[in-house]
């Protein structure tokens, strides 16, 4: 059996295969989401029910090391003030200092090494603060993870998560390893830092094939990861540098430094001034010569002129002008650890960026209901629950009990529901109870937050998930584009079960077979009038959400297979998520640098149009195309913006546009997959 950690890697993805305690000792090179669950147990050595030992993880612990990322040598102080030296221009400086003392012209050398140091001085202060700040913000972090060792589950820090550790996770965890689960309940993650997906993924325990990419392997969950919805359990396979976000670590690591503009034009300069220079010193010295005057003399004239040919001023003068930029970026919180980086900072000609959370605040508001027999504004903003649902032809405030439609779009979206408000500094943590506090939060999906705000517009308590346990669902994926709950009814005594579905227009649509009415009567499916409605939303940057319920419903017919057909659609919930404030003054900054913005979504595309325009992003006439559905089942190529090579940061926040320079492409929004829930 191995000593150490076995690297070997699978044909089929990143993943490291290794041997453990207790495990068989034939090597595996199978990765681990291509191996059933009870495999990885025998594998890894441990009990699915009890977890570890703590003896056993105790060893494992010295044998692995500790669950974290190893820290970059960055070397002393020492190092750090040789490497302010570490420059052309800067070897020339001190080559002319050096020569200027040895002629006996003492001011001037004093002169010339003084420049020096003090642009060494500059950066190494420079250099030091910002590795200060970066440690400290280090320091804050400690995570902790909830494992279960001898039978019981406790608390230990993430650092001492060993191999074969069984681990619990639920809604606003963070995931301390690379899990293979076991078990998982409506579980969804936010994996956007690892792989970019900027939708919660849902997960399960299905084994997929051993040439899965990370992106797609739902039976895994990775280190770094935010749990957004649901509760799972799984067994710890990798650890620290291991991991996935450990190898993106070490290639991060392993990537040369690259020279930026500026850097590589004073490099240049630098190497070409030193040919020069000393082929101007060459020559004066050869025509003295050649004038019969004294070889002494002549040479000493030309290493003047050469010394008095350096700028010497230069090297400081670049060194403060980009110090003067970091101060000013520190005043907007932004740390930059090396100078050059500002410059590369003014070189930015493209920007690319997200759209929820970047341009926008990422706190969905429902703005408006839609029934077969009616439409509503919502008033109110972000996840407060204060606020009202009013009749868009001004019939006054409406609630739950005003239309059969109404309640039952409202409480659809309030169970078929996996997330929780909050409210910063309230001690219970329940979404409608108790005095104001702090600010209104949501632990899980921003889209599910909505939703439970609207429903308590209506007048739906939170109570109302206490009436109508749930008993079974189905999670909602980017391929089915729906989620559908099963609940029991409690409040009739008679033990009915109620179905309630929430998701993409067309998805559920296409499973209802008729639309309830105000009365609570069922009548025949108008497509078309729902299409109409849904895109006339669309069109005003809101994202829709259908809802549907079937009642009373089978409890033993209750599959994918099963819903279609089988539904009454009850109505539209469309929501905003608003633009930041700053959106509008940061436009007028890009355009006034020359810099264009595109905004990447996976919004509709009428909601993307809506929302660039909005922005200043395109002109109000401008019309947003999908981009064509992409095979996930390939890597996605790497593409290159038109024209010659330039900077393109992916930044957040990000920063909006109105119109482009000339001679440019208008930017826009970029799609992708549409993933309204």
């Amino acid at each position: 059996m191995p000593s150490g950690r076995d690297t070997t890697r699978s044909t089929g993805g990143p993943s490291r295969s290794r041997t453990y305690p207790g495990a068989p000792t034939t090597p595996r090179a199978s990765a681990h989401h291509s191996l059933a669950s009870h495999e990885v147990v025998l594998l890894l050595g441990t009990d699915p029910r009890r977890g570890l030992e703590s003896e056993e993880a105790t060893r494992r612990l010295e044998r692995f090391g500790p669950n974290a990322l190893p820290t970059a040598a960055r070397g002393g102080p020492l190092r750090v003030a040789l490497r302010q030296f570490h420059h052309p221009l800067i070897h020339i400086l001190i080559a002319a200092g050096a020569i200027t003392a040895a002629l006996g012209e003492y001011v001037d050398s004093a002169v010339i090494f003084g420049v020096v140091l003090v642009n060494a001085l500059v950066g190494y202060l420079q250099e030091s603060k910002a590795e200060a700040a970066l440690d400290s913000l280090r320091s804050m972090v400690h995570t902790t993870a909830r494992v279960v060792r001898d039978g019981l589950e406790r608390n230990v820090p993430s650092e001492e998560l060993v191999p074969g550790d069984l681990v619990q996770v639920e809604a606003g965890d963070k995931i301390p390893a690379d899990l293979r689960l076991l078990r998982v309940t409506g579980l969804r993650v936010d994996e956007s830092a690892l792989t970019g997906e900027s939708l919660p993924v849902a997960k399960d325990e299905t084994v997929l094939d051993a040439r899965t990419p990370v992106a797609d392997r739902l039976n895994m969950v990775h280190s770094g990861t935010l749990v957004t919805a649901g509760q799972g359990s799984g067994i710890a396979v990798a650890t620290g540098a291991e991991t996935e976000l450990g190898e993106i670590h070490r290639l991060v690591g392993a990537a040369a430094t690259l020279a930026t503009p500026l850097t590589a034009k004073l490099t240049a300069f630098s190497r070409v001034l030193t040919v020069v220079i000393l082929a101007l010193a060459a020559i004066t010295f050869a025509v003295g010569i050649a004038r019969g005057q004294d070889a002494v003399d002549t040479f000493t004239a030309a290493v003047a002129l050469a010394v008095g040919a350096i700028p010497e001023g230069l090297p400081a003068a670049v060194t403060i002008t980009l110090a003067i930029g970091v101060a000013r970026m520190a005043r907007r919180r932004a740390l930059i650890r090396r100078l050059p980086a500002v410059e590369t900072l003014g070189s930015t000609t493209d920007i690319c960026s997200d759209k929820t959370g970047t341009l926008t605040e990422n706190q969905m508001t429902v703005r408006a209901v839609w029934t077969p027999d009616a439409r509503y504004d919502v008033s109110g903003s972000g996840y407060d629950p204060e606020g009202a649902i009013e009749r868009a032809d001004g019939g006054g405030i409406a609630t739950a009990d005003d239309s059969a439609a109404l309640r039952w779009c409202l409480l659809a979206g309030a169970c078929c529901n996996d997330a929780t408000l909050t409210r910063e500094g309230h001690e219970s943590h329940k979404a409608h109870e108790g005095p104001r506090a702090g600010r209104w939060t949501v632990i899980g999906d921003p889209t599910e937050g909505a939703l439970l705000v609207s429903a308590h517009k209506g007048g739906i308590p939170a109570a109302v998930r206490e009436r109508y346990p749930r008993v079974a669902a189905i999670p909602f994926s980017s391929d089915l584009r729906y989620m559908a709950t099963l609940h029991r009814d409690t409040g009739t005594g008679t033990g009915e079960h109620l179905l309630l579905v929430k998701g993409a227009v067309e998805q559920v649509a296409s499973l209802c077979s008729g639309q309830l009415a105000a009365d609570g009567t069922t009548r025949p499916l108008d497509l078309a009038a729902v299409l109409t409605a849904a895109e006339s939303l669309a069109a005003a940057g809101l994202r829709v959400i259908a809802t549907a319920v079937q009642t009373p419903a089978d409890p033993d017919a209750f599959g994918e297979d099963d819903l279609p057909g089988r539904l009454v659609l009850a109505g539209l919930q469309a929501m905003l998520d608003p633009p930041r404030a700053a959106a509008g003054a940061a436009v007028e900054a890009c355009h006034s640098a020359g810099i264009t913005v595109r905004m990447i979504t996976g919004d509709h595309a009428a909601t993307a149009g809506a929302i660039a325009s909005r922005l200043g992003l395109l002109p109000p006439w401008h019309r947003a195309a999908p981009r064509p559905h992409r095979d996930r089942s390939r890597r996605p190529s790497r593409r290159r913006l038109p024209g010659r090579r330039r900077p393109c940061p992916r930044v957040r926040p990000g920063l909006p546009r109105a119109e482009a320079p000339p001679g440019r492409s208008p930017p826009g929004p970029r799609q992708g997959r549409g993933h309204d829930r």
